[in-house]
């Protein structure tokens, strides 16, 4: 993303013939990704689709080469960039205690780990862009650039939007809510470093919602 910053200048001499097709190709790959993560059963699988659909929205607002969409760009790469870890984190937590990552194998760990659902819960909203979060403040501003740019735009990107939510609140029941599977019912508990690196990932999203001008007011 930061490369793309960097070179898109250059693309600025022949915008239509160089912008448009890169544009569409950002906004299909929102809905595609978004989708592909609706019908996933490996949950880094999930996580890893859930990335590329944000990196999209990502793409199209760097490329339209505005302060609103650059700052929009920047502010969603840094925020998503620790909540996609901090869902990587997790799912290794899973991954270390039932050695599967198949959806449907990993359900009810809420009563095995009622604090590591609470994490799944926090970082989840954040994927989703729940107010007041920093990746919402980015969303908008992206959002907002690309209906600037072309208004019919605000479909893919609200229907994309509307994926996003619809499959990190599948991803969070799937894995916590419902019965846990008897082969589980032994399982090693949490440990302080776990938690500790999910406070690192939340720490700096909580901060930046009090002071969101240290990542927004870059191209501003």
């Amino acid at each position: 993303g930061y490369g793309l910053i960097r070179i898109s200048p250059v693309l600025n001499p022949h915008p239509q013939n160089l912008m448009f097709p890169i544009l569409i190709l950002a906004l299909w790959g929102i809905l595609m990704t978004s989708s592909i993560c609706l019908r996933q059963t490996d949950l880094k699988a999930l996580i890893a689709y859930s990335s590329v659909s944000h990196m999209g929205l990502v793409i199209a607002a760097i490329i339209v080469q505005t302060p609103w969409g650059l700052t929009g760009a920047m502010t969603l790469m840094i925020a998503h960039g620790l909540t996609s870890s901090a869902l990587f984190a997790l799912a290794n937590t899973n991954y270390e205690r039932t050695h599967t990552r198949t959806l449907l194998l990993v359900r009810g760990l809420q009563l095995a780990f009622p604090l590591m659902s609470t994490w799944w819960l926090l970082i989840n909203l954040t994927n989703m862009a729940m107010p007041p979060t920093i990746n919402l403040l980015g969303e908008l501003f992206i959002i907002s650039t690309l209906f600037n740019w072309s208004p019919p735009t605000i479909i893919i990107t609200g229907i994309g939007t509307l994926i996003t939510a619809t499959y990190s609140l599948y991803m969070f029941l799937m894995t916590q809510r419902g019965s846990i599977s008897t082969q589980f019912r032994l399982l090693p508990p949490t440990h302080t470093r776990e938690h500790l690196n999910l406070i690192l990932h939340l720490l700096p999203l909580g901060l930046l919602i009090m002071k969101p001008a240290l990542i927004s007011g870059l191209f501003t």
